[in-house]
Formats: C-alpha cells, sequence, structure tokens
C-alpha cells in the first residue's frame, strides 16, 4: 500500500498551519463570525497560503506565485488530466474525479469516495506547472479522514472529531448564507459538497458562479477561499 500523501510534509509546515488548527478546527462553540476561519473576502491570514503554493505531487514541496500567472497555461482538459495522474499514483481506488473547476490563480479539483457517493477531498492544479495538491485551508486543516491534522495531529496532542457531523447540509447552507449577506450583500449560495468534517458551498452572484467557502461540519465556522481569484469555467468528470 502506497504512502499517503502527508507522511512527507515538513514539520515547520506542520507548526506553522497546527497554531492556526486549534482556533479554526470548530468543535467548540465557534460559529459564523468568530474565529481565525471568518475572514472576509481578499484576506489572508494564517494558513491561507497564497495562490499556486503546494506540492508537485504526493509529498513534494512546490514553489508559488503571487498574482496572475505569466505565459501560457494549462487548459481545462490538461488540469484534468493532471489530477487523474495524481489520483493513480495515490493509489486509493475508491477515490474518483468528481468535477473540475477553472479560476483564475489555479483549477479546483473535487475528488469523491465512490464507495460513499461523499466528498473525500479537495485538490488545486497550478495553472503553469501543472503541479497537483491539496488544497489548502479547510481541506487541510478540517478534513478529518484525509486531512493533514488527522495524520500528523497526533504528534501534537490534537484529536480530530469523529462521529455524524451535528451540522446539516440545510444548517451548512444558511450559515453560508448568513455569512455571505454580511460579508459579501448580493451573493447566494448552492447545495453544499459535504466532506468528512465540514461542508463546501460554492457561491453565486449575477447568476454565475462567484466563488466558495466552507462550513465546518461540528462547530459551524466559516472559512472563505481566497485563493482561487475570479471563477473562468468548470468540467463535470463523472463516468
Amino acid at each position: 500500500m502506497k504512502r499517503w500523501w502527508w507522511t512527507t510534509v515538513s514539520l515547520a509546515g506542520v507548526v506553522l498551519l497546527a497554531g492556526v488548527a486549534f482556533a479554526q478546527m470548530g468543535g467548540g462553540p465557534m460559529g459564523p463570525g468568530m474565529g481565525w476561519g471568518h475572514m472576509g473576502p481578499g484576506m489572508m491570514g494564517p494558513g491561507m497560503m497564497g495562490p499556486g503554493m503546494g506540492m508537485m505531487g504526493p509529498g513534494m514541496m512546490g514553489g508559488w506565485y503571487q498574482g496572475q500567472p505569466p505565459g501560457q497555461t494549462l487548459t481545462l482538459d490538461q488540469a484534468q488530466a493532471r489530477v487523474q495522474t495524481y489520483l493513480e499514483q495515490v493509489g486509493n481506488t475508491d477515490l474518483v474525479l468528481d468535477e473540475v473547476m477553472e479560476f483564475q490563480y489555479n483549477f479546483y479539483a473535487l475528488v469523491n469516495e465512490k464507495s460513499t457517493g461523499r466528498g473525500a477531498f479537495e485538490l488545486l492544479v497550478d495553472r503553469v506547472t501543472g503541479a497537483v495538491f491539496p488544497e489548502h485551508g479547510p481541506n487541510m486543516m478540517w478534513n478529518t479522514k484525509y486531512g493533514m491534522m488527522t495524520h500528523m495531529g497526533g504528534m501534537m496532542g490534537y484529536q480530530p472529531p469523529t462521529g455524524p457531523m451535528t451540522v446539516s447540509a440545510d444548517q451548512a447552507k444558511a450559515i453560508a448564507q448568513q455569512w455571505l449577506d454580511r460579508n459579501l450583500p448580493g451573493t447566494t449560495t448552492e447545495t453544499p459538497d459535504a466532506f468528512p468534517g465540514y461542508y463546501t458551498v460554492h457561491t453565486r452572484q449575477d447568476g454565475k458562479i462567484s466563488g466558495m467557502l466552507s462550513v465546518n461540519g461540528y462547530g459551524g465556522a466559516v472559512w472563505y477561499h481566497t485563493w482561487h481569484g475570479a471563477f473562468i469555467a468548470s468540467k463535470e468528470a463523472k463516468g
């Protein structure tokens, strides 16, 4: 069995993100508007890495850039192919690519579990290099099955929440809408995608996708995805 993707993350990176985790896990009485995970759009706090920073593949740290990448970029089809290759390297046959979205600063991929039909984790693809890496933010810190803190947290005394999420999908959508009403008036939500420990919700303005945010499935904390930039296109990858 191949080793999981987080096993070679540097200790420095773990320590950096771990400090954020305890403020953002949402396992306590955190609600919308509280905690580091509630920063408004355009704000970057601890653990919110800039676009393009991540892994060149399972376990290899890559470089990063700020702003719109220069030069030729990957197509949506090429990004999908990179994600498929990444999943083959991971070696878990229960994982299947569901959707790929193209944004200004990166490609976003939603990966499901075949056995449950639910979300497993989220990936990003560098628009220039094609590097594929686990999405930072909630995917790292809140994912109770595939996230970094699940695999590394024990060494720091942290134990991820267990059992069914206490926040339902309908509640997560309502929490997301309340946050948007305060921070991005006129923005609406789509149906949340459920992942282990949290939900990710696509947002819309003027009937078009405008971004996404995540809601913690145990405490209701909100984490807006500041690293995508403007939405460009999407492609379903099912079947």
